[in-house]
C-alpha cells in the first residue's frame, strides 16, 4: 500500500504562474521530489500494478522522466533507458522528430538500448499534448520493444495528449 495519497501529492505540487512564459501555469514537482516520503509514495503509486518480472526495461524521457525512470528501474531491478533530445547521447542513435505548438523537436535513443521483444514501461513527469511521448513510442517501436504502459505523474487533460497514445495503457496520478 502506498505511503501517501494522491491528495498529498496534489497538495505538494506548486503552481508557478507565467513560467516559462506569460499565460502558462507551470506545475512544479520539485516540492514532491524534495520530500522523501512523497517521492517514495509517488514511486509506489507509479509502479502500482506492475508485477516483478513483467518489464525488462524502464524508459525515462529527458529530463524529469530520468528521475522517475531511474528510481523505478532500481526499485524493479531492471535496466534504465534514457531518451534524450537530439545530440545529447554519445553513441549511435535512432531519432524521431515531432511538432510542437511553434516549431519542432527531435528525440533520440541508442540503437542498442532495447532489444526486440523486450517489455518496456515508460515513465515521465507530465503528459501534455503527447508529442514527446508519442515520439518516444515510435523510437521504441523501431527497436522492436513491447510497450507495456506509459505512466505519468501529471496529466493536463485539456491538452488531450492521451489521444496520441490511444494504442497503449496510459496512467496518470494527478490530472488537471
Amino acid at each position: 500500500m502506498p505511503s501517501v495519497s494522491i491528495a498529498d501529492i496534489e497538495a505538494a505540487i506548486r503552481n508557478v504562474p507565467d513560467f516559462p512564459k506569460p499565460g502558462i501555469q507551470f506545475k512544479d514537482i520539485t516540492p514532491v521530489l524534495a520530500d522523501g516520503r512523497l517521492f517514495s509514495g509517488v514511486m509506489d503509486l507509479m509502479l502500482e500494478g506492475v508485477k516483478p518480472g513483467s518489464v525488462d526495461k524502464i524508459v525515462g524521457i529527458d529530463a524529469r522522466g530520468f528521475i522517475f525512470g531511474a528510481a523505478a528501474a532500481v526499485k524493479m531491478g531492471v535496466g534504465f533507458v534514457p531518451v534524450r533530445k537530439k545530440g545529447k547521447l554519445p553513441w549511435a542513435t535512432h531519432e524521431q522528430s515531432y511538432d510542437l505548438e511553434y516549431g519542432s523537436n527531435t528525440m533520440a535513443i541508442h540503437i542498442d538500448a532495447v532489444h526486440p521483444g523486450e517489455r518496456v514501461l515508460l515513465l515521465d513527469d507530465l503528459l501534455a499534448t503527447g508529442g514527446t511521448a508519442a515520439a518516444t513510442v515510435k523510437l521504441l517501436e523501431k527497436l522492436g520493444a513491447k510497450i507495456v504502459g506509459l505512466n505519468f505523474l501529471i496529466e493536463l487533460k485539456f491538452l488531450d495528449g492521451r489521444a496520441r497514445l490511444a494504442d497503449f495503457p496510459v496512467r496518470s496520478l494527478v490530472a488537471y
